[in-house]
């Protein structure tokens, strides 16, 4: 699969006056719910409204969707408030019952798109289909499974794709609920610049107060939009309540952000201007991240040495490690004399830390 300026055209064709939306509630809990959401997204930047049918859940006896009779209840969506319809499949039955149901936007979860065999199962059930489908990162941080997902999908004529950034699922606790991974997203960008990338903030944070700011910094990043789940009672809703926003918060989300338009050539210079600062602003939180992981090694280095007896500083490791970082720097374009500034900071950053543990 190559890049190619066509692969946008789906998105271009909209004409768009700001990023592409997609919104709804986590899941289709009664008719009366997704039209209500509904009527409340009519007037608003909202292009697509979703509402997950079949929810995989990660255990079981937690609700797990309504099932068909919801895609009867996204049709009447259509007819009352014009919106265009969306939702999650991940077999031949649902892409069927979808398609029959005429929903607009497919998307391939997560879940899904770690398992090559499911994927070649939707791309053969939907093949040729004029329906946009979209596909989420995978649960795990590999580009090449992720578009693997995609080549699948371009190989059975599916002409209308794109990609949803949500996240990677990890065994720390961090303030994600999914960790963004941004450079991932950026690499999947550098290689296929056409190929329309959304951002999930919903599913990347699992918490409503974080939504605006990763939403920022993925329009920062040049995304072609977002997927924000939003329900009318969030804090009562029957899945992922803590991530979900009110429409109305929804609608002040889209006002309060900043969108970067490429009217001329100054215009465009700031544009990529703010996508490159936004790329440091990315590296620089993960270096900070690292750094504070890294002294809770030292922590435990600390409490080990207070144990033993053992004087903190050990001249011969610390000699071994700067000669190593010297060499590794070399190979990636950094000065001898940067490494050593970093890492003779960092070493005594680690040496404060478990003086003060054995001094305790």
């Amino acid at each position: 699969m190559e890049n190619k300026k066509e692969m946008r055209k789906w998105l271009d064709d909209m004409n768009l006056g700001h990023p592409l939306v997609i919104a709804g509630p986590c899941s289709a809990e009664t008719e009366d719910q997704v039209l209500k959401i509904a009527h409340e997204l009519k007037d608003t930047d909202v292009n697509y409204y979703r509402a997950g049918i079949w929810k995989p859940r990660t255990r079981p006896g937690n609700f797990e969707g309504v099932g068909a009779i919801g895609l009867k209840w996204l049709q009447k969506v259509k007819e009352e408030t014009g919106l265009k319809t969306a939702t999650e499949v991940a077999n031949r039955a649902h892409v069927d019952l979808a398609l029959e149901y005429d929903v607009d936007l497919l998307w391939i979860g997560a879940r899904s798109t770690v398992s090559p065999f499911i994927i070649q199962e939707i791309a053969d059930a939907l093949e040729g289909t004029d329906k946009i489908v979209l596909v989420k990162n995978p649960v795990n941080p590999d580009l090449s499974l992720w578009l693997g997902a995609v080549e699948r999908l371009y190989s059975a004529n599916i002409e209308k794709l794109g990609v949803i950034h949500r996240g990677f699922s990890t065994y720390e606790k961090t303030k994600y609920r999914n960790i963004p991974e941004w450079q991932l997203a950026i690499e999947l960008q550098t290689k296929f610049p056409d190929l329309p990338i959304i951002n999930d903030p919903s599913h990347i944070t699992g918490k409503r107060d974080m939504i605006f700011d990763v939403s920022q910094t993925a329009l920062d990043l040049n995304f072609d939009g977002l997927m924000i789940e939003t329900h009318y009672d969030p804090d009562n809703a029957w899945s992922d309540a803590a991530q979900q926003v009110t429409p109305k918060t929804l609608v002040q989300i889209m006002k309060d952000l900043r969108i970067r338009k490429e009217t001329d050539e100054e215009a465009e210079y700031n544009s990529k201007l703010t996508n490159l600062r936004a790329q440091i602003d990315v590296l620089d939180n993960q270096l900070i991240d690292l750094l504070g992981k890294r002294m809770k090694v030292s922590d435990g280095i600390g409490e080990l040495k207070k144990q033993k007896n053992v004087a903190v500083l050990q001249s011969n490791r610390w000699n071994a490690i700067l000669g190593n970082m010297i060499l590794e720097g070399e190979q990636r374009g950094l000065s001898e004399e940067f490494v050593l500034k970093m890492f003779k900071a960092i070493h005594q950053e680690s040496i404060n830390h478990q003086e003060k543990i054995i001094n305790a």
